[in-house]
């Protein structure tokens, strides 16, 4: 015992030695027990089942891994399907019909119906449907397909002609000119919509008949601020390459991608003009206005009718015997001469010349006057762009400057009137607020009740006929055309007119004197005159 005693005695301070070491050891235990329950917890947490019961571990963490996978490919699928229709949507944004956009937008409605409660597998349909509705809604809001009804005439935005070289502009801007060559911004917007055009004339037609910038002929464009652009092409048809028919591509740029409206074949083959004139003196105009009739139409077009609308009075001999040497000669029987015996009025003359068509049930009509002379390039564009009952055409004529005035401040010989036919700002202006020359069907020119018979004298009964398709559901095509020129003459405004038609014929008789520069030379002569006699008596500066 004592021996049992002594020994634990000595060896106690051992024994606290070691305690630290059990302790420490007891705690790595302790801190590895709780890492394994630990993991445990959160191992039965992650195999837990979505209504709080729980499974064993490792059957549970391969059946999420394979949830985890499917899902994976669902939005693996669904990116894909996203992709697509991203692509189809610029597809059809970039080749698209208006048909397919309104079918677009149907389809789209429906899908989003039926998926109203799928929030976020719509999102990108969502966007989709935004820009569809968007682009046919402008498109419908337009006049690209329709006539849209209008309070004034001031409410038309006029159509601005251009070539591959040459725009005619409807509004000169301040630079004042009346024809330019694209630049810039119209450049590359032309040149956009024509290689769209071409290629999708192209889609799918052999390589020896492809369309290429030699068939394109001309066309119009436009700019509604609040819609977009819209685009007219024309090109001779590569398949009748013989003969009048063209292809027309309608376009509209609704401040958005580009949108095809219409590729249609038009064929002018067999449309017919009447040209409507009324005729009141003024023979030797008349005579002018023959000989260009036979020159354009009787031996080069030969699609026309003449329908002269003549107010008797001294001058019925010379008249008839006009109209009969030009039938004669020329084999022409197309003219109709057409009396009445009344104080002339131009509306009436036109209305009863619409009304005396017996050929046929429908005919294109322009309604003309005898100062005017165009060309077998402005027959064409009367045919293309006046369509029964959607459009009526009011060419932009350019009006010639008196020649006097134009020559002799330039110290030239006046030229023959076939010469002076010359577009510049120098030579004449576009005559941008007269609207007696127009092309329209003979239908639509009744349906709205044509012109009023009880005006006289001058003017105002073009301007009331323009208002009536302008206010009813016609599309006005008011675009400049240089195939087609008002010549100078004398104008006498009859005080007796109505303070209208009066202020009219005085503002259209100082518009068509001269330019603004030739008028300034007239009016300042006398200080022009001055000047030039001060630079003579100046004696010059020798020179060192």
């Amino acid at each position: 015992m004592p021996y049992r005693r002594e020994g634990m005695i000595k060896g106690f301070p051992n024994m606290m030695k070691a305690i630290p070491r059990v302790i420490f050891l007891l705690l790595c235990v302790f801190g590895v027990s709780l890492l394994f329950i630990s993991r445990c917890a959160h191992e039965v947490e992650r195999t837990t089942d979505q209504n709080g019961g729980s499974v064993p571990g490792h059957p549970m963490k391969e059946h999420y891994l394979r949830l985890l996978a499917v899902q994976d490919q669902s939005h693996r699928t669904e990116i894909a399907k996203l992709k697509t229709q991203i692509e189809n949507l610029e597809k059809g944004l970039k080749f698209g019909h208006i048909g397919k956009i309104s079918r677009a937008v149907k389809n789209a409605d429906d899908e989003t119906g039926d998926e109203n409660d799928k929030s976020d597998n719509n999102a990108g349909n969502n966007v989709g449907n935004t820009v569809l509705k968007f682009i046919s809604q402008k498109i419908t809001d337009s006049e690209i397909l329709h006539g849209v009804p209008l309070k004034t005439e001031y409410d038309i935005i006029p159509f601005d002609r251009f070539t591959l070289n040459r725009i005619y502009l409807s509004h000169p801007g301040l630079g004042k000119r009346v024809v330019e060559r694209p630049i810039g911004y119209r450049k590359k917007d032309l040149n956009e919509v024509l290689l769209q055009a071409l290629q999708i004339l192209n889609e799918n037609r052999p390589k020896d008949r492809r369309y290429s910038a030699d068939n394109f002929v001309e066309g119009i464009y436009r700019t509604e601020p609040s819609m977009g652009t819209h685009y007219y092409f024309y090109f001779r048809d590569v398949d009748n390459p013989t003969s009048t028919a063209y292809r027309k591509v309608v376009f509209t740029r609704p401040f958005a991608p580009i949108q095809m409206v219409k590729n249609v074949v038009v064929n002018t083959e067999k449309e017919l003009i009447n040209i409507i004139l009324p005729l009141s003196g003024r023979f030797a105009t008349f005579q002018q206005f023959m000989e260009y009739f036979v020159r354009i139409c009787v031996k080069v077009d030969k699609r026309v009718h003449l329908t002269v609308v003549y107010f008797l009075d001294d001058s019925h001999d010379k008249v008839l015997n006009l109209i009969k040497s030009v039938r004669d000669k020329y084999q022409f029987e197309r003219i109709t001469l057409l009396t009445l015996n009344e104080t002339f009025s131009r509306g009436r003359g036109l209305q009863a010349g619409a009304q005396a068509w017996t050929q046929g049930d429908d005919v294109l009509i322009f309604l003309c006057d005898v100062d005017i002379i165009f060309t077998t390039d402005f027959l064409e564009r009367c045919r293309l762009n006046a369509e029964r009952e959607t459009k009526v055409y009011y060419p932009i004529v350019f009006s010639l400057y008196n020649p006097k005035v134009v020559y002799s401040l330039q110290e030239l010989v006046i030229p023959s009137p076939e010469k002076q036919l010359v577009i510049s700002k120098t030579t004449g202006f576009w005559r941008d607020f007269g609207y007696g020359m127009t092309c329209q069907y003979r239908s639509d020119f009744l349906k709205v009740g044509g012109f009023e018979e009880k005006i006289t004298g001058w003017g105002i009964e073009d301007v009331l006929l323009y208002r009536k398709y302008v206010k009813n559901n016609y599309m006005v095509v008011r675009a400049t055309d240089p195939g087609v020129f008002h010549m100078w003459h004398e104008k006498v405004c009859d005080p007796n007119l109505s303070s209208e038609q009066y202020k009219s014929c005085i503002r259209s008789k100082a518009l068509n004197e001269a330019s603004h520069e030739h008028l300034g030379v007239l009016a300042f002569k006398d200080e022009i005159n001055v000047h030039k006699s001060l630079q003579k008596s100046t004696p010059k500066s020798p020179k060192l």
